[in-house]
């Protein structure tokens, strides 16, 4: 019985200063530059960020997950940034509303 609380008293100290922690959500980053997502699919888990950056000099383009029925979204400008959290399990896929050739996935595990 003592071993028993004193390996909880340890399990909790070590919660308690951040040692021992759950899974922490990740940000993933996707490129937007001559005309391609890049990478163009990732993987991630529920929980976590996709972070998309234009990074053209001059064009502007969007992040737009049109399967979903969801409108189209803002434009980017060169520089501008569109992040995402993922909840659920499943593919996303995604496309550029001014250019329907540009297109992506987002894998949710």
């Amino acid at each position: 019985m003592n071993r028993l609380i004193y390996t909880v008293a340890a399990l909790f100290l070590l919660a308690t200063a951040g040692i021992l922690t759950a899974g922490e959500n990740k940000t993933v980053d996707v490129a937007i530059y001559k005309f391609k997502f890049t990478p163009q699919e990732v993987t991630i888990n529920v929980g976590d960020k996709v972070r998309w950056t234009n990074k053209e000099k001059r064009q502007y383009h969007s992040v737009w997950f049109e399967q979903l029925g969801e409108p189209e979204p803002d434009y980017l400008f060169p520089g501008d940034v569109y992040e995402r959290v993922f909840e659920k399990p499943g593919d996303y896929p995604y496309r550029c509303g001014p250019h329907p050739e540009m297109t992506g996935v987002v894998h949710v595990k």
